[in-house]
């Protein structure tokens, strides 16, 4: 029986979990490789996760146990009928509007159907074992760590060996293997309920405890010890994904510690230190702040355990306090009906609602505030003492004091964001903060102070003029010295001079000197670049080497980027250098599909969600498309410049694969004073179907081939992964 059913739950928990990040890579091609994708499908999730609940919970109290079964057992029947999971291709990706809506249509057509029967199985076999077992009793909840164990496996499964060395059609047709097993099993526990005898139902705790109803106090407790955590999750799944690519391994990973933590705290002997760990949680809150609040970039590796200690040390206080508060069995579908409300609407703020009200990301920040609060609820110290006025007069006072610091800050000259800054203007407030921690509430109302202040502290963003959001990212326009710049995440996607007679210069990345600006003024080579593409707009350098001869198109994703590019109060690059340029707005893959074939002298790939490449452009399907546009001399033009990830073999097993000539500069040494008129590092790399037509470029220094890796697989829409190419500096 024990093995039945943890088996089934741990099967159905794996399946489910795979799916999830299996499914959202299928999408993310079709949203630029935004990280929003991951958001909007946890939203969906979550909601199926919800209405699964709702449904298994409804049913057990209104049928018997065999009718149960047998209704179980024909919607897990069904459900086959919607397999394989694959992308439809009945819905058209959206172009010019806000693509939320479209994805949840996607996923309820794409997945929907199987994920909503998985979503059951966890309330509903816990209500058969109840029944039939005579050696557990009626204590299922450590089945739920059977699930959870299952959940996390599949998480860690999907990116490390079914994405590593599979693509996602085989992907497809495994799942639905897995799915045909798990069809087989559920009517094995089924047919338990006819052939086991029932043994009543038995709980070590009293007849009171088993019958007593959930107040409204405990079912508001649950929800909200739920969404703090699902919230929270989320959020460092967002901070994670934006400096690092939005692939499954970072989806998976704050999602696996969220489910690590269900299975230590309700396993049959639960693993957890309660105590310690609220009493260490006020510590880890107050170091992440700092980060946060002086909004200073760390290192992606240190960044990253860090952010996933805190989300484990958050889930094991959160979810331990439920594990403890957990009601008597003949209860446990209320209970988990509430978790899964909990979930879903941290899901739903975190997804749809903040991005909507909010204008920069503080879904992480808002979590880590309600978590400083939810301290001062768990554990035995509850409820022993009482607010006074120095519980709210102590962090007013230090979050109207960091703010008059901040605001005066931003009106003098002093150079924002340096380490010793930070530290000047943080520690002291960082210090009071902790001195609370006694008095727990006093500690969160601090907390969210110092959160709310530093709102106010500018960094290493310097002046900022402008903070707009969007379903594709954060935009902030800021100004500093001599420049202003457009910022994604915390990326810089473009700089202009403010000094009018530098005002159409293409600085950053596309400097006179630097790669790019090569090939536009290679003598030999700028007479035929005629017409150009580019996908990727950004602030719109490129457009300042437009020539009469010479016309570029750009296809740019976000229309937010479009409005900013083309406000005169920002930037004035495409009104002064290219009045007439034609801005395309939709993802590049599906627009340029409506470009006259072989149109373009030159096609360049520019685009990046803050600083990673989304992986679609750059994929054998990508290639094909461009060469369909490319004339027979045309050349194929990439940025891969970044922090963190070595586009190089990738792109030259590509060109090895297309029979394309290749070559690449690498302009790395920028001297001081070249920065100081705004150049920036960069690397690039050039296809053309003839060598001959690179020889202008790899006669000069600094240009040569790329050597491919003969174990380097090439990127397909069907495959990749970014093991092997990532590097953490």
């Amino acid at each position: 029986m024990l093995v039945l059913f943890g088996l089934t739950l741990f099967l159905a928990g794996a399946l489910l979990f795979v799916v999830e990040p299996m499914f959202a890579k299928m999408v993310l091609p079709k949203l630029g490789g935004t990280p929003a994708v991951w958001n909007v499908c946890m939203v969906f999730y979550q909601a199926l996760l919800l209405a699964g609940y709702v449904y298994a919970h409804e049913i057990t109290k209104r049928f018997g146990l065999r009718r149960t079964a047998l209704l179980q057992i024909g919607i897990v029947s069904v459900a086959l009928f919607a397999l394989p999971i694959r992308l439809p291709q009945i819905l058209h990706s959206p172009l010019n509007q806000n693509p939320t809506v479209w994805l949840l249509a996607l996923l309820a057509v794409g997945m929907g159907l199987p994920f909503l029967v998985l979503t059951t199985y966890n309330s509903t076999l816990q209500t058969w074992y109840t029944s039939v077992s005579s050696s557990a009793g009626a204590e299922p909840y450590f089945l739920y760590s059977a699930s959870n164990l299952g959940s996390a496996l599949g998480l860690f499964a999907y990116p490390l060996v079914l994405e590593r060395y599979t693509g996602l059609g085989l992907q497809g047709r495994l799942w639905q293997a897995g799915y045909i097993v798990l069809v087989v099993l559920t009517a094995g526990c089924g047919l338990t309920l006819w052939f086991v005898p029932k043994t009543g139902t038995v709980d070590s705790r009293s007849e009171p405890d088993m019958l007593s109803p959930i107040t409204r106090r405990q079912a508001f407790k649950w929800v909200a010890l739920a969404f703090i955590p699902s919230s929270l999750m989320l959020g460092v799944t967002t901070a994670l994904t934006t400096e690092l690519p939005p692939i499954p391994l970072l989806w998976v990973l704050p999602l696996a510690i969220y489910l690590l933590s269900f299975i230590l705290v309700f396993a049959k002997k639960p693993i957890t230190y309660q105590d310690t760990i609220v009493q260490t949680l006020p510590i880890l809150l107050l170091l992440m702040a700092f980060p946060i609040a002086s909004k200073a970039a760390l290192f992606p590796m240190f960044s990253t355990i860090f952010y996933l200690v805190v989300l484990f040390f958050a889930c094991m206080a959160c979810h331990g306090e439920l594990a403890t508060s957990r009601p008597p069995a003949t209860r446990l579908t209320q209970f988990y009906l509430c978790l899964a409300v909990g979930g879903v609407l941290g899901g739903l703020f975190n997804a749809i609602v903040a991005p909507l009200i909010f204008k920069s990301v503080v879904e992480l920040p808002l979590a880590l505030f309600l978590l400083a609060i939810a301290i001062a609820y768990i554990g035995p110290q509850t409820h022993k003492y009482t607010l006074n006025r120095w519980d709210l007069g102590l962090p007013a006072a230090l979050g109207l004091a960091l703010a008059i610091v901040s605001i005066w800050l931003r009106s003098t000259n002093y150079a924002l964001g340096g380490p010793m800054m930070n530290f000047a203007v943080f520690a002291p407030a960082l210090l009071l903060c902790f001195s609370f921690a006694q008095r727990p509430l006093r500690f969160a109302l601090g907390y969210g102070a110092l959160l709310l202040a530093s709102s106010l502290y500018s960094g290493q963003y310097g002046h900022v003029l402008l903070t707009e959001r969007s379903f594709f990212g954060v935009y902030r326009v800021s100004q500093e010295a001599d420049y202003r710049q457009l910022i994604h995440g915390s990326t810089i996607h473009g700089i202009q001079s403010l000094n009018p007679s530098r005002s159409r210069e293409p600085l950053s990345y596309y400097y006179k000197t630097g790669p790019i600006g090569q090939v536009f003024l290679s003598p030999s080579l700028s007479d035929r670049l005629r017409e150009v593409a580019v996908i990727g707009l950004g602030a719109g350098s490129l457009a300042c080497y437009e020539q009469p001869w010479r016309h570029f198109t750009y296809y740019e994703i976000d229309p937010m980027v479009e409005s900013i590019a083309r406000n005169p109060r920002y930037f004035t690059l495409l009104r002064d250098c290219s009045p007439g340029t034609k801005v395309v707005i939709g993802d590049a893959r599906l627009s340029l599909q409506n470009a006259p074939a072989h149109h373009y002298e030159m096609v360049i790939a520019d685009a990046f969600s803050s600083d990673t490449v989304p992986a679609h452009l750059v994929t054998r399907e990508a290639i094909q498309l461009y060469l369909t546009k490319l004339t027979e001399h045309g050349l194929l033009a990439f940025n891969i410049s970044n922090r963190y990830l070595d586009l190089r073999p990738v792109l030259g097993s590509l060109a090895q694969d297309a029979g394309l000539a290749c070559t690449v500069q690498e302009d790395l040494n920028v001297s001081a004073d070249e920065q100081t008129k705004g150049k920036f590092a960069s690397t690039w790399l050039l296809m053309a179907r003839h060598r001959s037509d690179l020889e202008p470029l790899e006669s000069q220094p600094n240009w040569h081939q790329v050597q491919v890796e003969p174990r380097t697989r090439v990127w397909t829409d069907d495959y990749s992964s970014i093991a092997g190419i990532i590097h953490w500096n």
